[in-house]
C-alpha cells in the first residue's frame, strides 16, 4: 500500500497550488482522506478531510475559504486546491487515508495510511 502526494513547489504569497494524492494497493473509495502539514520545528497539523463519498468535508480554520479538498474515487485520487497562499502555509504536506470516526477526523491517529510529504514553499 502506498500513497503518493505530489504538486508541491515554490509559489509567491497570494498564489495557488494544487496538490494531488494517489494510491496503489488501496482502493480509496472506502476511506476517509485528509491532508496534514508539518513545518520545521512544529507538530503535524490537520488541514482538511473528506469522507469516502466526498459529501462531507472538514477544514482547519486556517484553511477555510482558501483551500478546497476534493476526491475522484474513479481515479483513486484526492486533491487539495490551495488559493491565496500565505507564508505561514509553507510546510510539508501529507495525505492520509483511514476508516476514521468523526471524533478522530482531525487527528493524525485517525489515519492508518500515509504518503510521503510534498513540500510547499511560499515566498513573501
Amino acid at each position: 500500500v502506498q500513497l503518493q502526494a505530489s504538486g508541491g513547489g515554490l509559489v509567491q504569497a497570494g498564489g495557488s497550488l494544487s496538490l494531488s494524492c494517489s494510491a496503489s494497493g488501496l482502493t480509496l473509495s472506502g476511506y476517509s482522506m485528509a491532508w496534514f502539514r508539518q513545518a520545521p520545528g512544529r507538530e503535524r497539523e490537520f488541514v482538511a478531510a473528506i469522507r469516502p463519498n466526498g459529501g462531507t468535508t472538514y477544514y482547519a480554520d486556517s484553511a477555510k475559504g482558501r483551500f478546497t479538498i476534493s476526491r475522484v474515487n474513479a481515479k483513486n485520487a484526492m486533491y487539495l486546491q490551495m488559493n491565496n497562499l500565505k507564508p505561514e502555509d509553507a510546510a510539508d504536506y501529507y495525505c492520509a487515508a483511514g476508516r476514521t470516526i468523526t471524533s478522530e477526523i482531525r487527528r493524525a491517529r485517525g489515519y492508518g495510511y500515509w504518503g510521503q510529504g510534498t513540500q510547499v514553499t511560499v515566498s513573501s
